[in-house]
């Protein structure tokens, strides 16, 4: 039996951004808060010093900041005819754990997105009719506008430190930054990190062609940055290992250097951590929930933990999962078309090139995992889409993140797959390659959504989570025609050789992607084909918030995370001024 202990106000179920976030505002407001996180805590002194921190095979092949996939992992299947299967080693995506989450280990690219990407549909019907809707998509709109949301983008990034340049500041669109997005209040807290020549080449390129390229907006610093909360970061070095490590200079804008340490600060911030949730606890209206049942995983003792206000702050996956075990919202039931949980699951479509050249040398082992230049031109409805048979577009960017000695081993079409020639090749191009990368949209789908397995259980007994996802023909169509432009502007750095690829068949989950997983508990303005309001609070259960990338009706052509910070904030703000003054529905 599980052991009450003394009721809060409010409690975070993961402490990653949006945990991390949340804590800290609802602290300074004066409640009191207690984090739940299933994963180890984590410090930079203690955790990712040199040289063991740049340790690839640690890190990024044997995920040492990873969940682990013995204790809980997933099933998929491509579609409703086929058996679903667990996930038994990683591969297209890598859910993170332990404290500060994905913030950890992540890239650090940090964008917002298009005032189109929140309006989707309501703009693409108005320019180009019914009939460019993706058949059997579920496209909506947010229920909440760019121009809503700005402030909070700006919030984010001033706690992060974001180093770029400005491309729209109140409506003047700026050359150098990037054109097409919305109007920003001011300036990026920190100029652009420095180009790489490969990402010089790229500018030059696209230039040519007309295009409008700007510096990738990033959460590794290009400089020394006091935030507004007093916390300093420190300035990129550009060592090349980000993505599935920590940063040991801290200057890559992570949840345990800048909002956790403010929360706890704050003195009515409690953190545990190794507490794996297992349940929202509902009162017998199931309208109201009453407090969370964990399992101390350094004990095995069962606790339960009262609190006025539940947030679930945790991975996209882990947020509709603890929906589903806890009977909040209807479960979606896609031949019926009816329910909500789990509704909506989206990905990240990609396209790109690969260069190769013989006389030319990009010190492939420096950069870090955002520093690149962007082109913006293919993204959203940046461009007419009449007659391509696609909506929405992707980000096309050249970056450089390290070019790590294990996993990069570029050798152009041909080359013999073992032996001295195969060595030869990898001598001579590990140096002389790289890659123009399009991060496309993702449109839901009717038949693409997560429910729990009905075989499978985690090694607590609770049924895994299962995928059902494939790639859509709107993705396949735009990827394919974005495979295009990125030969077309490759072409222009005239290399050697150069090998383009777009997406054909289905998606498949074993070659590494994309950490970009959408949806699920998505946002929006009616309780029928949505689980939360436009605050992500529960239309069912309205002391229950879930923030998270599994509020996107849709992904956009860009990473998650600056928009999952933008509305931690807004949610934050939403329960201060709103909530608190009168719980219960704030729609």
């Amino acid at each position: 039996m599980a052991t009450r202990l003394k009721p809060v106000d409010a409690v975070m179920i993961g402490v990653g951004w949006t945990g991390g976030i949340l804590a800290k505002e609802l602290t300074a407001a004066g409640l009191s808060v207690v984090g739940l996180e299933r994963g180890e805590p984590r410090s930079t002194e203690g955790s990712f010093v040199m040289p063991s921190i740049h340790d690839e095979l640690r890190y990024a092949l044997r995920y040492e900041l990873m969940q682990d996939l013995s204790r809980e992992t997933i099933t998929f299947r491509n579609n409703l005819n086929q058996t679903a299967r667990p996930m038994r080693q990683y591969g297209s995506f890598l859910p993170g754990e332990g404290l500060g989450g994905a913030g950890v280990h992540w890239n650090g690219q940090t964008w917002r997105f298009l005032p189109y990407d929140f309006e989707i549909k309501s703009r693409t019907l108005a320019r180009y009719g019914q009939q460019a809707l993706p058949p059997n998509s579920l496209i909506q709109d947010w229920g909440i506008t760019y121009d809503e949301l700005e402030p909070y983008y700006d919030q984010f990034e001033y706690t992060c430190g974001i180093s770029g340049k400005a491309g729209n500041l109140g409506g003047q669109k700026i050359a150098g930054g990037n054109v097409f997005e919305g109007a920003r209040a001011r300036e990026y807290p920190t100029p652009p990190l420095k180009p790489t020549y490969a990402a010089w080449l790229f500018e030059q390129a696209a230039k040519e062609l007309g295009y409008h390229p700007f510096p990738r907006p990033s959460a590794t610093l290009s400089q020394s940055y006091t935030n507004p909360d007093g916390q300093t970061l420190g300035a990129c070095i550009y060592c090349g290992f980000c993505e599935r490590f920590g940063c040991e200079v801290n200057a890559k804008a992570s949840p345990h250097i800048t909002v956790i340490p403010v929360a706890l600060r704050s003195g009515r911030f409690e953190l545990r951590t190794r507490a794996n949730v297992l349940r929202i606890n509902l009162d017998s209206s199931r309208k109201r929930a009453l407090s969370v049942t964990y399992l101390d995983l350094k004990s095995g003792q069962e606790f339960e933990q009262p609190a006025e206000i539940i947030c679930l702050t945790s991975y996209t996956l882990g947020n509709v999962r603890l929906l589903l075990l806890s009977g909040i919202g209807q479960p979606y039931d896609p031949v019926k078309g009816e329910g909500v949980v789990g509704r909506n699951y989206t990905y990240q479509a990609s396209a790109g090139a690969t260069l190769f050249f013989d006389d030319k040398i990009f010190n492939s082992f420096m950069g870090t995992g955002s520093v690149g230049v962007a082109i913006d031109d293919f993204n959203g409805d940046n461009f007419d889409h009449t007659g391509l048979g696609f909506i929405h577009g992707a980000s096309i960017t050249v970056g450089n993140t390290g070019a790590r000695p294990i996993q990069s081993r570029p050798v152009p079409p041909g080359t013999p797959r073992w032996g001295s020639a195969w060595k030869k090749a990898v001598a001579q191009y590990y140096n002389r390659s790289f890659g123009i990368g399009a991060q496309g949209a993702d449109m839901a789908y009717r038949e693409h959504y997560l429910d729990l397995d009905p075989v499978y259980r985690d090694a607590y007994g609770l049924p895994l989570l299962r995928m059902t996802y494939d790639w859509g023909p709107n993705e396949i169509k735009a990827s394919q025609y974005l495979a295009g432009v990125c030969e077309k502007i490759g072409r222009a750095m005239n290399p050697k050789t150069l090998v383009a690829r777009g997406l054909s068949g289905h998606y498949s989950i074993v070659p590494y992607q994309s950490t970009h997983n959408c949806g699920g508990a998505i946002m929006g303005t009616d309780p029928k084909n949505s689980v939360v309001n436009k605050y992500l609070q529960s239309w069912d259960v309205s002391n229950v918030f879930v923030v998270g990338a599994s509020a996107f009706p849709q992904n956009a052509g860009y990473n998650p995370t600056g928009t999952v910070g933008a509305l931690a904030y807004w949610t934050a703000d939403a329960i201060k001024k709103l909530y608190l003054k009168r719980p219960g529905p704030l729609v």
